[in-house]
């Protein structure tokens, strides 16, 4: 590096299975590059993180997806929201232009040497199967950069911009919420969603970006959304997924009042019990005890994630299902298996923990991280 001497490598193409069965590309970096992306992203964040907005929740330190839930359903709850917008950016990684962004970060940094850098790692190109092709758009994804890079664009191209129209266009009240390229905004009006769509598709235009027309949805959501359905004689409120849960219109039932319920996606959910019966499939003749061990990993994984306040129906299920799958796994070890239910539930006592809710209620965090 002092030498001047360093080269980026290309990253190798690798892929892996989206929820809807198609494949994300991925760019595995080298070794040498990862340092290199680790050290530039590390001093970059300290200057950028003292820009970036507070709406903004993906990949950044000290935040977590959980952050952004909670402040989506703290919106919801606490402002005038009847629309929700549902968005999603067609191929972002693969649609930055590469101009725009070296011009967003020269805004902060005017050192020509980690702009240099950043440049190489961009042009590095893609190497798969052997074969090495050039990227003229779009940032490598799964690279340790990445991340901070898109951020970077996405506070310029969408931040900047939603927070001026929110201060000086919308007249009712407008929430958003970012997670990288998944966005989901409230309104208080239908009109100003309407317009604030359509501005933001030419703003994205101009950026090299559109929104994917199947995964974005003007929708009625909130408060009155059952009771003016109904009146119009329209059925339930739809529903919208964000961060693996799916947002519900629903009632406390210890009040009546209006409350956002979130269930696990059950696409998401399938796929884990689908993932789940191939694992145990291959696991099948290993020692009991070391498939039970994993397998807690795995549902102890699941719930850090999945139980939030609300889903503990989709948790049983779940649950539920791994031990039925486990147990079938087990009789199939052998034609004369002698595995009975009774024998069985030592095992699931010892082994699969019970779902419990371990995530807050989210006022209770959201209101403990921001006193205000």
């Amino acid at each position: 590096m002092h030498r001047g001497s360093y080269r980026a490598l290309p990253s190798k193409r690798a892929y892996i299975a989206k929820a809807d069965g198609r494949l994300r590309p991925l760019g595995i970096a080298a070794l040498e590059d990862k340092i290199v992306q680790y050290a530039v992203a590390k001093v970059l964040n300290q200057i950028c993180e003292v820009d970036f907005l507070g709406f903004s929740y993906g990949f950044r330190p000290r935040r977590s997806p959980h952050d952004a839930l909670d402040a989506l359903w703290v919106g919801i709850l606490r402002r005038k929201v009847n629309w929700v917008l549902d968005a999603d950016i067609r191929d972002f990684f693969g649609s930055v232009v590469h101009e725009d962004l070296i011009k967003f970060i020269r805004h902060r940094i005017a050192d020509p040497r980690i702009l240099r850098l950043i440049q190489k790692w961009l042009r590095a190109g893609v190497l798969e199967d052997g074969n090495w092709s050039e990227t003229e758009v779009g940032t490598p994804q799964g690279s340790v950069i990445s991340p901070l890079l898109a951020n970077i664009y996405l506070h310029y191209v969408f931040d900047l911009w939603t927070q001026h129209w929110r201060k000086h266009r919308a007249t009712g009240d407008m929430i958003v919420v970012r997670y990288a390229d998944d966005i989901v905004l409230g309104f208080q009006h239908r009109t100003e969603a309407e317009r604030f769509l359509q501005e933001w598709k030419e703003r994205l235009r101009k950026f090299g970006l559109e929104l994917h027309p199947d995964k974005t949805r003007l929708i009625e959501f909130g408060r009155f959304a059952a009771a003016n359905r109904k009146q119009r004689g329209e059925g339930k409120p739809e529903t919208f997924n964000f961060l693996g849960f799916t947002h519900i219109c629903g009632q406390s039932w210890k009040t009546g009042k209006f409350l956002v319920i979130r269930k696990t996606i059950r696409k998401r959910l399938t796929a884990k019990l689908k993932e789940i019966q191939e694992e145990l499939r291959r696991r099948r003749h290993l020692p009991v005890a070391e498939v039970g061990k994993w397998l807690r990993s795995v549902v102890r994984g699941y719930f850090n994630y999945q139980a939030v306040p609300g889903n503990l129906a989709s948790l049983n299920s779940f649950r539920l299902q791994v031990i039925w799958r486990w147990l079938r796994a087990l009789r199939r070890r052998s034609q004369k298996s002698r595995m009975t239910w009774v024998r069985f539930e030592h095992l699931v006592e010892w082994w699969i923990p019970p779902p419990k809710i371990l995530q807050p209620h989210p006022d209770l965090r959201f209101d403990a991280k921001h006193p205000r």
